[in-house]
């Protein structure tokens, strides 16, 4: 057991007198293991509470300082059935995927007993099973015994636990049913053949756990995705900083010893470490972490930098503001943690039919029991219509009826080019009645183009691209690909202006429009293209202006038309007003805002809530990850930041838009299948359960039609391919 040392580094105190920890808990898969955690923490003396995040199996208790211990809290987890440890990235990526595995090496044992008991099964019912001869039927019985009670006793364990979960807490979730229905069939099995009879159903238990380990394994591989537990943030802040002294040293300092008012020094090319004022210096930063704007932004004394933008050209001295735990990305980490609570109390689907379908499967079982036994009909005889009632009626198509159209739905998506990260994403898609789209990167091309190409005279674009190889400007890369590969020139760079050459004895500039004295040509292409960045070559007697903008995505009008024509579609955007103004313009887009930090934009989806909207959300940058998380369904280009892929329910792929309307379009279809799926189970029931009932169905003919109501339900879900094929 790890000692209250160890765990001291996890505990935390959000407030006088309350500690608080993050706790990684394996085997939470439904609403009954919430429960069974929250209650069975509440009841531990000291505890303030508890709360379960099922979309990534993080609990967070808060007890009264100094009241216990944190050990005690491993304790009782572990007395509840549920093993935790302390909360890390590293540590709850490591439990999902061992749970997979262990999930998949079940698979493996209920298919290899399956394949194999039914190998038997099929001797039986081609006349070993009325052989006169008892001895060979016996012989095959025992033979299927030796393979289906072990393959049974290791596949099911995911079922049995969580179901002796489930009881423990109070509660029945769907795995109660089926590790009954397994368990008494195995055992109804086992006496049939110790007392020689010719009936028993060990195929039919052994199958049904092949199928739902199917299942769970897809639902499990479909709803794994790394939310707030893999962002990296401090991959995009250093851990320390370059304090200047009182005597002007540098000494390098963690930042957990950087408080407000200290002066920190950002070279070229660093990561700025804190949330501070510019206090001498002038350089460029690229803030994009904040705007989402790729542009650089100039800076000079007075104003505002974030820890975690990048410094691209002049050393800096910064007047700390925030202390460790205030800057930026802290707040951006704290919205995220905050949007993924509040998504995590979704539902699925299935899940709510599961709530009212389970408590009814026992109490029909344990009626058709009584009733039999008050009939007159021996035990054995009302167990064994008991045990049929429990496996016919064994919620296997209902457990298929979502993640089998989840799995169909996301290759076809996978074929246009959206990968999704949650089945549950499909079901929010189909939902979405709004649709707001993040500007750069997400409506435009992630990477700046020279817009006005076509104006510039090839032997002015020539000199621009050997000057801008000379560059690290990050937009010189726009006018160096506009011409393509040649010989770099010789040129001095200087930071935050641009670079100079001499040619044939005249001095040749290519950087910004007050360095370049371009003023009155760069005004001239601003009005045209007011959203650009402007570049300035500076020839003897003349100035050549180049256009630097983010161009629409190829197909970005087409695909905004086509969504709003069901939905309403805005932009929100980080970037200036008159950059967002003539995107929206471009695209039709009557509602826009511009200049919105994190905070701003989850604001705008709050009140899209608020007023009962459903919005997704779809944007690229570190600074849309909170949004991402807070909108009722997210999706990111591929070419987005890793916080905001992780954060997104789908990625899509390439330089087009046209995977989000596929994904509207595919998922609305494939949350109508899900709906027919789980009608066509309780179709199914409605026609089984009374035949069972009245003891016309045997547990072996119940067994295969459970299997039976699970291949309708797959063969539907294989409809979701073709939703939406692209036109020949």
């Amino acid at each position: 057991m790890t000692d209250a040392q160890d765990l001291s580094p996890f505990v935390r105190h959000p407030a006088d007198g309350v500690a608080a920890m993050d706790l990684v808990v394996n085997g939470v898969y439904c609403g009954a293991c919430i429960v069974a955690i929250e209650k069975g923490l509440g009841r531990q003396a000291g505890v303030r509470g508890a709360r379960v995040n099922l979309a990534n199996k993080r609990v967070t208790v808060e007890w009264n300082d100094g009241a216990l211990e944190p050990p005690v809290i491993l304790e009782r987890l572990e007395a509840l059935g549920y093993p935790a440890f302390p909360f890390t990235a590293e540590a709850a990526d490591s439990a999902e995927l061992l749970e997979e595995k262990r999930l998949l090496r079940c698979l493996g044992v209920a298919a290899f007993g399956a394949m194999n008991v039914m190998l038997l099964s099929v001797s039986l019912w081609a006349g070993a099973e009325n052989d006169p001869n008892s001895a060979t039927r016996d012989l095959f019985h025992w033979l299927s015994a030796l393979v289906a009670l072990p393959c049974a006793a290791y596949a099911g364990m995911p079922f049995f636990e969580s179901a002796a979960r489930s009881i423990r807490a109070g509660a029945l979730n769907m795995d109660v049913p089926i590790s009954l229905g397994v368990i008494l069939g195995l055992a109804m099995s086992l006496l049939q053949t110790v007392s020689h009879q010719r009936g028993t159903y060990f195929e039919g238990a052994v199958m049904l756990l092949m199928f739902l380990l199917a299942g769970r394994l897809l639902d499990q591989r479909m709803r794994r995705r790394t939310r707030d537990t893999a962002i990296n943030l401090s991959a995009m802040r250093s851990d320390r900083a370059a304090k200047l002294t009182d005597g002007g040293a540098v000494v390098e300092t963690p930042i957990a010893a950087i408080r407000p008012g200290d002066l920190v020094l950002a070279r070229p090319g660093e990561r700025i470490a804190v949330d501070g004022v510019v206090e001498d210096g002038r350089s460029e930063v690229d803030q994009s972490l904040v705007t989402g704007e790729t542009a650089p932004a100039a800076v000079s004394p007075g104003v505002q930098v974030y820890a975690g933008t990048l410094n691209l050209t002049g050393a800096l001295r910064i007047r700390v503001r925030n202390e460790a735990g205030g800057a930026f990305l802290d707040e951006v980490n704290g919205l995220l943690s905050s949007a993924v609570e509040q998504r995590s109390s979704y539902v699925r689907l299935a899940d709510r039919a599961a709530r009212l379908y389970v408590p009814i499967v026992h109490v029909t079982a344990l009626a058709t029991f009584l009733a039999w036994l008050a009939l007159g009909a021996g035990w054995q005889q009302a167990l064994m219509i008991a045990i049929t009632v429990l496996i016919i009626t064994c919620p296997c198509a209902l457990g298929l009826a979502v993640p089998a159209v989840q799995v169909v739905a996301a290759g076809a998506l996978f074929r246009r080019g959206l990968i999704l990260h949650s089945g549950e994403a499909l079901e929010r898609l189909a939902e979405c009645d709004s649709v707001v789209f993040d500007k750069t990167g997400t409506l435009t091309e992630p990477r700046p183009v020279l817009a006005n190409a076509a104006d510039i005279a090839p032997e002015d674009l020539a000199l621009a691209v050997g000057l801008a190889l000379s560059s690290r400007h990050p937009l010189a890369k726009a006018i160096v690909e506009a011409a393509g590969p040649q010989a770099p020139i010789a040129a001095e760079e200087f930071p935050g202006e641009g670079v100079s050459a001499v040619l044939d004895g005249e001095t040749v500039r290519l950087g910004s429009a007050a360095w370049c004295g371009g003023e009155r040509e760069a005004a001239a292409v601003a009005a045209r293209w007011p959203d650009a960045s402007l570049i300035v070559l500076a020839l003897p007697g003349r100035a050549v202006v180049f256009a630097v903008r983010q161009a629409l995505r190829p197909d970005a009008v087409s695909v905004v038309a086509d969504l709003a024509r069901e939905r309403a579609v805005e932009i929100l955007s980080g970037d200036r007003e008159a950059a967002v103004r003539l995107v929206a313009r471009e695209l039709g887009v009557a509602r826009w805002e511009a200049g919105l930090k994190p905070a701003g934009k989850i604001a705008r989806l709050q009140a899209l809530k608020d007023a009962g909207r459903r919005p997704l959300m779809v944007g690229d940058g570190l600074n849309d990850a909170p949004a991402l998380a807070a909108a009722y369904v997210s999706i990111s280009p591929i070419s987005a930041a890793h916080v905001a892929q992780a954060q997104a329910d789908a990625l899509f792929l390439g330089e087009r838009l046209q995977p989000v309307a596929d994904a509207v379009r595919i998922s609305t279809k494939a949350r109508s299948l899900m709906v027919q799926n789980l009608w066509i189970s309780a179709v199914y029931n409605l026609i089984a359960v009374p035949l069972a009932v009245l003891g016309f169905v045997t547990p072996l003919i119940a067994a295969l039609a459970m299997s039976g109501s699970s291949v309708v339900v797959t063969l539907n879900a294989l409809r979701a391919r073709d939703v939406g094929k692209p036109a020949r």
